[in-house]
């Protein structure tokens, strides 16, 4: 059995911007190591880094994450789902930039929010909570619409939009998996153990089928980035992220992930000097507004 909470505390509301700041900078990171490690290699590589990691991690806390527990096809479809959705990802930012991307990856909340109702009558979203739902995403949405009528990131761009949404879909597909299978229950390292070995595995051999190849050196800095997606966003927030799924309702930690967009534009700014404009105040506002909704106590007859 696990201690489940039906309202987000202080602790999970820290631990979600936490993993929303990490995630909305991990996006700028992808898209610049884009430039030497190819899509597939790249979040292959990742996958099965943060999976030696983990391996390390149970081993070291004592963890039984290797015993029959009746969470095997829920767990291999669970890292299919999360191998698909980054390749889905890595590829798509190839053609899109990482603004764009960060907007239709957090799309995952509506499918999240349309599933959860069908798996626990106590997600289901009073018409409040969809408004400010509706209110979060439209916020994050203004925020990058000024680059929506022109194809800034080229003539392919509306591919990398359409596996931005794709990835979105996935993602939403997977943690509707993790609530409503014996994953629910199992430990989150188990869990996350599924889907990076999985998701690691089947990458690598992606890239390995379309002709991918590691290049023999890299700089400096991508080392770094490669690093801080591996141990920092791959490993440590997904573990988190994992927890918090176990122990708080998905449909407001969901919710929750849409700051991310708006932490990624705050990353292009610091990093890769592109204006703060009224948009994303407003953005902020909305989320903001959006967040404090979904996370109401709703009125009970």
């Amino acid at each position: 059995m696990t201690d489940r909470k039906e309202r987000l505390d202080t602790l999970a509301v820290v631990l979600l911007v936490t993993c929303c700041a990490l995630w909305g900078i991990n996006q700028v990171a992808a898209k610049v190591a884009l430039a030497e490690v190819p899509p597939l290699l790249q979040a292959g590589a990742r996958s099965l880094g943060a999976a030696v990691l983990l391996v390390l991690f149970a081993r070291l806390r004592g963890l039984p994450i290797w015993g029959r527990d009746g969470t095997g096809p829920a767990g291999w479809l669970a890292g299919l789902l999360f191998a698909a959705e980054f390749a889905c990802m890595f590829v798509g930012l190839q053609y899109t930039s990482a603004s764009r991307m960060v907007v239709f990856l957090y799309m995952a909340p509506f499918v999240v929010a349309l599933g959860m109702p069908l798996l626990s009558r106590t997600e289901r979203l009073d018409r409040w909570q969809v408004l400010g739902l509706l209110a979060a995403f439209g916020g994050v949405v203004w925020a990058f619409f000024e680059g929506f009528a022109k194809p800034a990131a080229g003539p392919q761009q509306w591919l990398g939009d359409a596996l931005g949404f794709a990835a979105a879909v996935l993602w939403g597909l997977t943690t509707l998996v993790l609530r409503g299978s014996r994953l629910a229950t199992a430990l989150p390292e188990k869990t996350l153990l599924y889907q990076l070995a999985l998701s690691g595995a089947a990458l690598l051999l992606g890239g390995w089928r379309v002709g991918e190849v590691w290049p023999a050196s890299l700089s400096t800095t991508v080392w770094w980035l490669l690093a801080f997606q591996t141990a920092v966003v791959t490993f440590g927030s997904y573990l988190v992220w994992f927890w918090l799924i176990r122990h708080y309702p998905a449909t407001r930690l969901s919710a929750f992930t849409l700051l991310t967009p708006v932490f990624g534009l705050l990353a292009g700014t610091v990093l890769l000097g592109e204006p703060v404009t009224a948009r994303l105040l407003t953005a902020l506002v909305a989320v903001s507004f959006g967040i404090a909704m979904v996370n109401r106590s709703p009125r009970r007859r």
